[in-house]
């Protein structure tokens, strides 16, 4: 794992670079005192993981992750177990790990790592297996859709509506049985009753979405993986 370690405390960023030496797949790249320094490193440098410090002079830790487009697992290292719940909004959050950090709690947040990134090799397997349509039965007739015409899908009781352009399909199935079927290189789940093609969306306000002429609600657990998925300027 390519790792970078960013805490404004060079006494922390130490005993987690020698909690790294235990680990023989575990690279430490370069370490940093400040966010600002980490971003630039960013720029030029792909990592896997980031070891974050939460509190930091001039960007904190939780701003920090609000700047990246394409964050890596992040493990976030404080003193401060306030924000234990507010961090595991984030998706790309694996682990908090309280200081001072025990080499028995560290080998545990590795355990956690190799699961998460053994899952996203899973899920990417399955995105390249997904086929580029999907049929729905209406009235004993198959329909094939494009995912690309597709814009919304809204849970609505016993059936789910899709929506795409210029016509709605009304089907006997659940959000969760259609989910497992969309590619998430463009569907996401934003609130429990919608799943949205998020390349449709024309405007975010507040806590919506404007597709088409549809305001779709974003629930606060979802908001951070939207973000996250947007190329945000």
């Amino acid at each position: 794992m390519r790792s970078i370690i960013v805490d404004d405390e060079a006494s922390a960023r130490a005993i987690v670079k020698e909690l790294c030496k235990t680990i023989p797949e575990m690279e430490v790249r370069a370490e940093f005192p400040n966010a600002v320094e980490a971003l630039k490193f960013l720029k030029d440098n792909e990592v896997d993981l980031i070891f974050l410090d939460i509190h930091m002079p001039k960007l904190t830790g939780i701003d920090f992750i609000e700047t990246l487009q394409n964050p890596p697992k992040i493990v976030l290292t404080t003193s401060d177990k306030d924000f234990a719940i507010e961090a595991y909004e984030y998706p790309f959050i694996v682990d908090y790990l309280v200081k001072p950090i025990s080499l028995e709690r560290f080998q545990k947040c590795v355990i956690r790592l190799n699961s998460a990134f053994k899952a996203s090799t899973s899920n990417l397997t399955k995105e390249e297996d997904k086929e580029d349509d999907l049929y729905i039965n209406i009235d004993r007739r198959l329909i094939k859709l494009k995912f690309s015409d597709i814009l919304l899908i809204e849970a609505k009781g016993d059936y789910i509506e899709i929506q795409t352009l210029g016509k709605r399909y009304r089907v006997h199935s659940t959000l969760k049985k259609i989910k497992d079927k969309l590619p998430e290189s463009r569907f996401l789940q934003i609130h429990r009753s919608f799943i949205i093609n998020f390349t449709q969306i024309i405007d975010i306000q507040d806590n919506s979405v404007l597709i088409e002429k549809s305001v779709i609600p974003i629930s606060r657990s979802n908001r951070p993986e939207l973000m996250q998925r947007l190329n945000l300027l």
